[in-house]
This record gives structure tokens, sequence and C-alpha cells, in this order.
């Protein structure tokens, strides 16, 4: 069968939103660069730039101001060029926490044809922030390194805290997150040639239209690489938006926590996404029509074309498009969760991808009237899943105002090999399933979008003028998913060594060099009895055995010496040179005695009558454990004999602290206090979302003891003492 038979011809060239897009982008594309300032100012906090010009090359130590309505550079006017080139803004220094940057270096107060171009900056909560401009170009800058903040899921257990929510922008609540590039209410222009790695978010987009967004890498971020809120007929191609991922521990859980490659949210529409490798990312696409079509059922983020683009590797969604109305053409959704999720779409299209080893090829609950047309899935475990609810929630105004059963979907002139089940229809109707082709095996030849989409191909492409069709490379996309390695402070690189653990709670420790290719050798160990090497490559596997004593507080450090490094903080190294790195595991706290009660009388609640709560303990536990750990983090109770909802525990344990500075810390989602030596030094008793709360303890010998309950809904709760007198209050998530 030629592929040629089921293939969707293109939107016409000619239609209204082909038009304006056109127009827009002819538009600034005519617009010249102002020529560049020839005499150099010098760089002063504060200054006011309101015509072209050239700062002095040099590096500059400022930090950024702590109110984010003030900047270090202010450009307002129009035809301004402001050059960079050869200028390195620093805000905290380059070791820091980046959870310490602060405010804005750059703003851009309206105007029109302001170019930034050139220049370094790094150490702020926002790098460029961009406000009603027009023509606005940002070309060749280099963006990485501001802020982000700690997470706090580990190998073993995920943390709540680290979730995020990109769901409401109508206050500026998206200000919260931090971003290399942030631009609100920006009507044409580009963002071009531009680094913004190691951060949390890349580039952010509000109410902002018509920008071309071309040749960028936005990579390795913990929260998004770009992110777009109303934002419409902007052109997105031939960018690396790789490994923006939090939420992911090999093998144990891969949850992504709205992380995602591009993130498009609340009537963003008309956009083309085209040529961009987005993979490695907690969704690679991640699209949803906003609370107004949640309230109201009407609207959505719809006509967006998705064309040619690798989302792969993504551990939840390789796509994710809902309540909305898209096109998926030509892309390579491989080694994800789900290929695509596609919940109440309508009339989307998918046509000519290459999907393979998802665990679900396309699962579409409550769509009507969508087309899976000439695609090819080889190996994912469920092909296509169609259904319906037999109930929605109650909080949707979409479901009381819509039709939405599942319904008359056309699935035509596919190719399902290897898979282990081809359909699962339940509650659904009038659909049609016609020419699809089953095989148990596939040829070896590598999936190919052009070959699948054919002259249709060449149609896109030369709809989108001023660029190859052309992935753009990316030395680790085509890794496993297991390539993703999460710690603290986001996705590692492979810029620099690393060591990291292959297990999690283990008496026996394996841990794994990685980084770029190189020699290491131990230099110092402690609380280590054993160690299965001394010496080795990049790639090795050690074996670490703590001693008897000292399986909470061990340590090693290893040399690294071989190619040129770049630390997560952006410090650089020489080829050759010696770069220090290793491995601490710091568990002060032996064991917990826990006891666990649970209360059917709301009048019996702990924030109505704590007295009553605490007498459940006395005669009412209904378990009782021993853990070496205090962290537990659920919906459903992961411990037989646990209710839902209305539960509790009382914990106690004794620590003791040699000289040093220490914090005692816990993350909670309900209530919880914690006394030490009987003093209550948490007190954080009020139902909550997840938080993290801390409090000063000092050496010696010490008595802990935590109450905590959960009325509904998540639980989590975990009780630890950390090193250091750091408060990280973690990500700004949906609070």
């Amino acid at each position: 069968m030629s592929s040629r038979l089921w293939i969707t011809a293109p939107m016409p060239t000619t239609a209204p939103w082909v038009r304006l897009a056109a127009t827009a982008l002819c538009t600034w594309m005519a617009a010249p660069i102002q020529a560049e300032a020839q005499a150099a100012v010098p760089f002063t906090p504060g200054m006011k730039v309101t015509e072209s010009v050239r700062i002095a090359p040099g590096t500059y130590d400022v930090v950024g101001p702590e109110s984010l309505d003030e900047a270090l550079i202010v450009v307002s006017g129009d035809d301004i060029t402001l050059d960079l080139s050869g200028v390195h803004l620093r805000g905290i220094p380059i070791e820091s926490d980046p959870d310490l940057a602060t405010g804005v270096a750059l703003r851009v107060d309206g105007g029109s044809r302001v170019t930034i171009r050139g220049g370094s900056i790094r150490g702020y909560r926002f790098g460029i922030l961009a406000r009603g401009s027009r023509g606005l170009r940002i070309i060749d800058s280099d963006l990485s390194y501001n802020w982000k903040p700690r997470l706090f899921s580990q190998v073993g257990q995920e943390s709540l805290v680290d979730w995020l929510s990109y769901h409401d922008n109508e206050q500026r609540e998206w200000m919260r997150f931090g971003a290399a590039i942030y631009l609100e209410d920006v009507t044409g222009g580009e963002v071009r040639g531009t680094r913004a790695v190691q951060g949390m978010n890349g580039l952010l987009m509000t109410g902002t239209d018509s920008v071309r967004v071309q040749d960028n890498d936005f990579s390795y971020n913990s929260g998004l690489g770009i992110g777009m809120y109303r934002s419409s007929w902007n052109v997105i191609v031939t960018n690396l938006l790789d490994y923006n991922i939090r939420g992911y521990s090999e093998g144990i859980y891969q949850r992504g926590q709205d992380s995602a490659g591009l993130l498009m949210y609340a009537q963003s529409s008309h956009n083309t996404v085209a040529y961009n490798s987005a993979t490695h990312s907690g969704d690679g696409f991640f699209l949803w029509a906003g609370r107004h079509t949640m309230d109201t059922g009407e609207g959505g983020a719809n006509d967006n074309l998705l064309f040619y683009n690798d989302f792969s590797y993504a551990p939840a969604n390789a796509v994710e498009v809902t309540f909305s109305r898209n096109r998926v053409i030509g892309n390579y959704l491989r080694g994800s969760r789900y290929g695509i999720w596609g919940g109440y779409s309508w009339e989307t299209l998918i046509q000519g991808n290459c999907f393979g080893g998802n665990q679900y090829g396309v699962a579409i609950e409550h769509g009507q009237d969508n087309v899976i047309e000439g695609n090819r899935f080889d190996g994912d475990s469920l092909v296509v899943s169609f259904w319906s609810r037999e109930s929605e929630p109650a909080d949707w105004g979409y479901s009381r105002y819509r039709d939405t059963y599942s319904r008359n979907q056309r699935v035509a002139g596919n190719i399902f090999a290897a898979s282990s089940e081809v359909w699962r229809l339940e509650r659904t109707r009038g659909n049609e399933i016609v020419s699809n082709l089953v095989m148990d095996s596939i040829p070896a030849e590598a999936c190919d979008p052009r070959a699948l989409l054919g002259n249709a191909f060449d149609d896109f492409a030369s709809s989108l003028p001023n660029v190859e069709p052309e992935l753009p490379y990316s030395p680790r996309s085509g890794l496993p998913r297991s390539a993703m390695v999460v710690d603290a402070w986001g996705p590692h690189d492979g810029m620099s060594p690393k060591l990291w653990p292959l297990d999690a709670e283990q008496a026996v420790v394996r841990l794994r060099v990685l980084g770029p290719a190189g020699s290491w050798r131990l230099i110092e160990r402690r609380g280590v009895a054993q160690i299965s090497v001394l010496s080795g490559r990049t790639g090795d596997t050690l074996v670490v055995e703590p001693s008897p004593g000292a399986l909470g507080d061990w340590a090693v450090e290893l040399e690294y010496v071989g190619e040129r490094t770049i630390s997560a903080r952006g410090t650089e190294s020489v080829a050759g040179s010696s770069v220090p790195f290793g491995f601490e595991r710091f568990e002060a706290i032996d064991d917990w005695d826990i006891s666990f009660v649970a209360w059917d009388d709301p009048a019996r609640d702990p924030d109505r009558d704590p007295r009553a709560f605490a007498q459940l303990f006395e005669s009412e536990a209904i378990m009782t454990r021993r853990e070496t750990r205090l962290d537990y983090q659920w919906f459903t109770p992961r411990l037989e004999g646990i209710p839902g909802e209305r539960w509790g525990l009382e914990a106690t344990s004794n620590v003791t602290l040699e000289p040093g500075e220490y914090s005692l810390r816990t993350i909670s989602d309900g209530g919880v206090r914690v006394w030490v030596d009987g003093a209550l030094v948490v007190d954080n008793w009020e139902p909550h979302g997840t938080v993290v709360d801390y409090a000063p303890i000092s050496a010696g010998q010490h008595e802990l003891r935590v109450r905590y309950y959960q009325l509904e809904g998540w639980s989590e709760i975990r009780t630890e003492v950390v090193r250091g007198s750091g408060r990280s209050p973690g990500s700004a998530g949906p609070h």
C-alpha cells in the first residue's frame, strides 16, 4: 500500500490564518536592524537607555534589585539597538545556590523596533523582561545560569513540593517562576540565536503575538524550555528544547511534574511549531485550553500546527493536546508513557507521525471527530484508545455546556507493528476504522515522516519560509529515557563529572561516574569500609560499602581529568585540568518509631480539636511501624490499613549531631508539628498544601517528636536533619 493513498493535504496557503501570519512575519523581517553605536559607554546600575548605544565590554558583578519593578538596565523608546557584545552581567556569585538570585537585569518598557544584541547575563531572577514592545529583537545573547529553585524529590522518593502549576497567569502569576526571557504583551519581532540553559525557564511569553523564535538553545532547565500563555500567531522553529525536566528517577518514578520542552496554555492559537528538538522533557509538547474554556466550554488553544518536531522520551506525554482543535503532523513521538494524550480533543488531525516504544500510542478520552491517519506505530504497548468516563468532574463547566461523549473518530491507513494491544474502545460510538495494516514486525529502516507524508511534507515545508526543513542537532536527543538524571537543582547536562546513585536507600550503594570522556581516581573517602575500584574511566560503576558506624554519614571524593567541563553553575575548566567531584550521604536520624491513627468524626479533626487527636495515640492506634526514614507521600495509601482520608501519625526518634550547623526540615501536605527536646519548633497545624518548614537544631543529642495529620487528598510528610542553615522554600508551585 502506498502511503500517499491516505495523506490529507495541508491547509491551503491562502487560508486567512496563513495570510495573517505571513503578513506579520514580513513586517518584522522588513524592518531594518539599527546600526551599532560606535562609542561605548560604561555600565552603571539603573542606567536608562533611550537611544542606540554600545556598553563597554567587561564583567560587571552587580546583584539584582529586590523589586521586580526595577532593573539594572531599562530600555525605552523607538528604533534603539543596545549592543552588549563582550558584556558580562553577573548577579549572585557563580557558585551560589541559584535560588538566591534576585531582580531583573534588563527591562524593555514599551517602544518599538528595539534590538538587544549579544551579552551574557547570569545570576538574576529574570535576565530580560519586556512589556508592551513592538518589533522587539533579542539576538545572540547568553542568558544561562539564572534563577531556579531547589528540588526536593530524591532518587527513591518524589516530593509534591516540586510539582508546578502554570494554569493561571491573568494576574502575572507566572512571574513567580522567573525566566531567562519574559515577554508580556509583545507584538512582532524575534528571539534568535540565544542560549538559556540551567535555569528554570528559558522563554516565557504571555499575551505575545507574531514573534519568531528561531535557532535558540533552551535546554536543561528545571521547568520549561518555552512557555506560552494567551500567545498566538507565533512561529517557533529550529530550537533545541531538550531535557527540560524534573520529577524523574529512573525505574522509580516518572512524573515530569508538569515540566515541558514547550508549553502552550490558555487560548494560545494559530502558532506554528516546526523543526524543534524537544526530547527528554516532562512533556515534549503540552497544550491546554485554559480556565476560560474549562469554565464556559468555549474557545480553546486551537489551530496550532506541530510539524516535523522530535518530542520523544518524555516521562509523561510526548504530546499532550487537550480541549482544543490542532494538527500534529510528521513528528517523532517515541519512548514516552503516552505518544499523544488528547483528552477532549476535537477535529484534531494526527497524521504522518512516527510512534514507537510508548506505553500508549494515542489515548483520547471524550474526543470527537479526530482523525488518526497515515501514522506508523512500532512497539507501542497499547496503540489506540478511545473512551468516555461514566461521570466527569463536577467543577468543570466544560462538560455541562458541551456534549463530550466519545464519538465519530477516524483511524485510517496506519501501520501497527509489534504491539501488545492495538485497540481499546470503551463507551465510544460512530468511529470509522479502515485500511489499517497490523503486522508482527516492521522493516528495520527507521521511520521517516518525509516518507509517510510524501509530497505533502514538501507542501508544509514550503509554507515555512526562511528555514531549512531539518531537525537541529542535539547530541543527547537520541539517548534512551534513562539518560535523564535530575538532582537537587535540575537536569544534569553531561558537561561535568558527576557521581550518581543507581539505587535508592541501600546498605551497599552503586554509584555511576557520569560526564564527559576522561579518567578519574579516588582522592578521599570518609565513613567507607570498602570501595570496589579506586580509579577508572567515565561510565564506570563504583560499589561503596559504608562503615558499620557510618551508614548515614559517609562520602567519597574523586578527581576527574579529561575533556573541557562546564559545571551546572557555569564554572568552566579547560581540558586536562583536575576537577573534583563526589557523593555524600547524610542521614542523621537512625530510626523512627511511628504510630498511626484514624477517625471518622469531623468534630475530631486535629485542626479543630488537637486534644482529641492526641488522645487517639493513647488508646486507638491502628498500626505501629519502625522506619529508617520518616518519608511518606501518596494519594492512595501505600500501607495496608491506612484509610484514604482522616488519618495521622506520631513519630519519635533520637539524633546525635557532631559539632557544626544544622537545620531540621519538614515537608508536609496536611498539618505538622515537631518538638525537639519537648520544645515546639515547627508549628504548621492548619491544613495546607505541600510546603517546606525549617527550624535550627544544635549539635548534641536530641529527642524528636512529630505529629502529622491529613484530612483528604494528597498526603506527604518528611522530616529530616540537614547540614547548614539554608532555607530553600522550593518551587513556587500552585501557591
